[in-house]
């Protein structure tokens, strides 16, 4: 056992992304605790409601890990899994009342799904956020993947998103086969817009071979 602190956003290569060029990554498996929702991330009482129910529950188990374990971490970013009917909203219209999420934290390898349920047990004794029965552990297969490090406000993803889908991808004969990841490497609430550090991960697959993505509970 260890008491050093592991950074796992600096330790897996398919966190780390430039700025100003795409990249092709294989993404392994990952697990997360997620929560899903719907409707503009800004105002919807639904995202917020999210949030207060899952940070609790990675902080939980992080500190569960060093107490038990002796497996020290740093809670890894908050990251969205978006998408809607009409995927036009993300690069044209930006209508993020018409979205679709999933907020979700990855959860270290060696932190089982008995630790995850202690965690939510514990949150619930101490304050019993209302989304709390919401939060559930699954694994995420996303495989090829295009991301790039984008910089600056969230409204200004979509001229990036715009050259990453309709010029890249389809340049290096890949298509979009999966939902649009954020992983969000800023806290907006002490980070200026222009200052916001964000990867966007599209999954892909070569135009000769599609197949798709999926959740694994």
């Amino acid at each position: 056992m260890t008491t050093s602190k592991i950074d796992l956003k600096k330790s897996l290569d398919s966190y780390r992304a430039p700025r100003g060029t795409f990249r092709i990554v294989d993404v392994p498996p990952l697990r997360y605790i997620m929560i899903d929702g719907h409707g503009d991330p800004n105002t919807s009482p639904a995202y917020a409601s999210a949030l207060e129910a899952i940070y609790p529950v990675a902080y939980a188990m992080k500190f569960a890990s060093k107490r038990e374990l002796g497996r020290d971490y740093v809670v890894p970013p908050l990251e969205g899994l978006w998408w809607a009917e009409d995927m036009s909203t993300f690069t044209t219209h930006r209508d993020k009342s018409r979205w679709n999420w999933t907020m979700m934290i990855m959860v270290p390898d060696w932190v089982g799904s008995d630790m995850v349920n202690a965690a939510v047990n514990q949150v619930k004794k101490k304050s019993s956020p209302a989304r709390l029965g919401d939060v559930r552990l699954a694994e995420l297969s996303e495989g090829l993947c295009v991301q790039t490090l984008h910089i600056g406000s969230f409204d200004d993803e979509s001229a990036v998103l715009e050259q990453m889908h309709h010029n890249f991808i389809p340049d290096n004969a890949l298509q979009l086969s999966g939902t649009h990841h954020e992983i969000y490497f800023s806290d907006p609430r002490k980070t200026g817009p222009e200052k916001l550090r964000t990867l966007l991960r599209q999954p892909v697959t070569p135009i000769e071979a599609a197949t798709s993505v999926s959740f694994e509970e």
